[in-house]
């Protein structure tokens, strides 16, 4: 009887699809390529990083991690990604509420909007902001007489930052707010809270994960952006330079063990924002299944 049970459970199992039965030589070849591609152009590259950053030594390693002008290329990098980020983060959830829980004149115009800094370099970004606000610019004179400095100071460099990281929070809300559709707010409407306390109780618990993801991809970009923060920082030393310039002008210089050093740091970073990306997609599934 048991086995009768067996052999019939077995022939109502559904058919696996042909593309999840390739032969055994098949799977290994794409699963030694997948590999082999990492080891090659990820693996081997992160671990010369650290190779070279401790080639003089751990004492030479700290000291270039230490010295004055890295740290303050690490606060102002650490500055700048303080303000970039929850300045995102507000963005990122008015312009995903919008998209998501509204219809209006001009939304599709909003969606394309918010995916223009994926389409344009960050140089060519950088140079809109000279453009707008640097001495030869639309608004520089009227700046100068005023005494407001933001081309190579630090209102440059956040607003550049901001700019090329700005869609990173909404695209991850956008179509997680879409699939959520808006049922669970009307009722809550419906049943007499107010717009702030539906957010906060009904909308804001559905989407903490993307708004996690997204937060983490954001931080991440903001400590890393080079190309639009290069041209309107003016790699000014101890002044305007973050941790991606910083460590341009050390490999300029022929400091590389230093350069390599302070490129550890944006590494481990790198390493961290995985593992928290992994955490929250897990933490995701997770809350899906239950």
């Amino acid at each position: 009887m048991k086995r009768f049970l067996q052999s019939r459970n077995r022939r109502q199992e559904p058919l696996r699809p042909s593309s999840l039965t390739e032969p055994p030589p098949v799977r290994l070849l794409l699963t030694g390529g997948a590999m082999l591609f990492l080891l090659l152009f990820l693996v081997i590259p992160l671990a010369l990083v650290f190779i070279k950053a401790t080639e003089d030594g751990w004492t030479a390693y700290a000291a270039a991690v230490t010295e004055p002008f890295a740290l303050e290329a690490i606060r102002l990098t650490l500055i700048t990604t303080a303000i970039a980020v929850p300045l995102n983060l507000l963005f990122g959830l008015a312009a995903a509420w919008a998209i998501a829980k509204f219809d209006f004149r001009g939304k599709n115009l909003l969606v394309t909007a918010i995916d223009l800094p994926f389409s344009v370099s960050p140089v060519i970004s950088g140079l809109l902001f000279v453009l707008l606000f640097g001495a030869q610019g639309l608004f520089g004179p009227w700046l100068q007489d005023h005494g407001i400095k933001i081309i190579f100071a630090l209102p440059g460099i956040v607003l550049a930052t901001m700019f090329v990281t700005s869609p990173l929070v909404a695209r991850e809300l956008i179509p997680l707010m879409r699939s959520q559709g808006i049922e669970e707010e009307e009722m809550a409407v419906t049943l007499g809270a107010s717009g702030l306390k539906t957010f906060l109780r009904v909308s804001l618990p559905k989407i903490k994960w993307g708004l996690f993801y997204g937060i983490i991809l954001c931080s991440a970009r903001s400590v890393g952006e080079f190309g639009a923060v290069s041209v309107v920082s003016g790699h000014i030393r101890g002044l305007t330079t973050t941790v991606p310039l910083h460590v341009e002008m050390l490999y300029n210089e022929y400091q590389f063990v230093a350069a390599f050093a302070v490129a550890s740091l944006l590494t481990v970073l790198a390493l961290v924002t995985l593992v928290l990306k992994s955490v929250v997609e897990w933490k995701a599934g997770r809350a899906k299944t239950h």
